[in-house]
């Protein structure tokens, strides 16, 4: 017996790891340093910060990846499981300085495999950080054939004096909602039942000519952090920022506001994407579990004064992002944890 015939092929992963290696050098940032293969990825602070604070952050992709497994969508899911967690970590306003992955394989599929890391560095390449490395692990027997699971985390860096944690949030500011791309990443296992219950395959389609549903699921979550970095640099006073990711607004707006404060958002301020009304009528999904699980459109928050508003949305604009006015700032009560009002009845 050997390593081999137990089902762990050495050389294909040497060889895999040449294969990636282009895509995660076209990521390097001038802070990084040696390359790929080392036991530990290298990368100094940016020159210039008088007082720097790490902000980490780690995610995956959770059961979308099952769906992604289904029908080829492995560049797709490399995006997101960037995005997972690069969207996380500028809330506080900084910059994704590195991104390491972890993925994990019944056996190397070079293909697939590729095509995920290809993702990744994609996702890295449109946040600015680095593909500093990884762990590509294969577990045959613990994982089934074709099937892969993914993790990763961001390290991002911000000067002390400019973090943004909420605590500048007063009532009176206003919220401004950037859209999503559909469902990015959250609520799978309530999707997928949906589409077992109707027997949904790729080529079925929201109405007869009209986009592909798999096709649509399967769309990467979008990245915010070149969106953070233009506003910043127009000195928009940003007072809190919100990833909407699993839990939805309800869960997710609150977390950027100081206690004694509620965010009072307008449902008609925006369309609900058809994504999300297909899901909610084909699964007769309650409106309130729906607020509670999926994003319905919005996949990031700024919270700032009422006179910021107007710029924040041309930059917004710009970047190619569109926004619009979500709602306002209002007091909540003395010493309460934050919360959200105004969702449907």
């Amino acid at each position: 017996m050997d390593y081999r015939t137990a089902g762990v092929d050495v050389v294909a992963g040497r060889a895999f790891v040449e294969r990636i290696r282009s895509s995660v050098e076209s990521t390097r940032r001038p802070e990084v340093l040696g390359g790929l293969g080392g036991f530990g990825g290298l990368c100094r602070l940016p020159a210039g910060l008088s007082k720097p604070l790490l902000v980490a952050g780690t995610d995956g992709v959770g059961t979308k990846l099952e769906l992604a497994q289904a029908h080829g969508g492995h560049h797709g899911v490399g995006i997101d499981l960037v995005a997972m967690c690069v969207n996380d970590v500028i809330t506080s306003g900084a910059q994704p300085l590195f991104f390491l992955d972890y993925l994990a394989t019944g056996k190397l599929s070079p293909e697939a495999m590729a095509a995920v890391v290809e993702g990744i560095a994609d996702g890295c390449r449109q946040s600015g950080c680095a593909l500093l490395g990884g762990e590509t692990a294969e577990m045959p027997g613990f994982y089934g054939p074709g099937r892969y699971d993914l993790a990763g985390f961001c390290v991002a860096v911000v000067e002390e004096d400019a973090l943004i944690d909420g605590r500048a949030v007063v009532a009176g500011d206003q919220i401004v909602a950037v859209a999503s791309s559909g469902v990015h990443s959250n609520g799978f296992s309530l999707v997928r039942r949906i589409l077992e219950a109707h027997q949904i395959d790729r080529a079925s389609a929201f109405s007869p000519g009209g986009p592909a549903v798999i096709e649509s699921l399967l769309t990467p979550t979008r990245l915010y952090g070149s969106l953070v970095q233009a506003l910043l640099g127009a000195a928009l006073p940003l007072h809190g920022m919100a990833h909407i990711t699993g839990g939805g607004l309800p869960e997710n707006l609150p977390r950027c506001l100081p206690a004694g404060l509620q965010a009072r958002i307008d449902p008609a301020s925006w369309e609900r994407p058809e994504l999300f009304r297909w899901l909610q009528e084909k699964g007769e999904v309650p409106e309130a579990d729906l607020w509670h699980t999926f994003n319905l459109g919005v996949g990031y928050c700024l919270v700032l004064p009422e006179a910021a508003v107007g710029e924040a949305l041309q930059v917004c604009a710009d970047q190619g992002h569109q926004a619009w006015r979500l709602g306002v700032v209002e007091p909540g009560t003395a010493g309460a944890a934050a919360s959200l009002v105004g969702l449907p009845a």
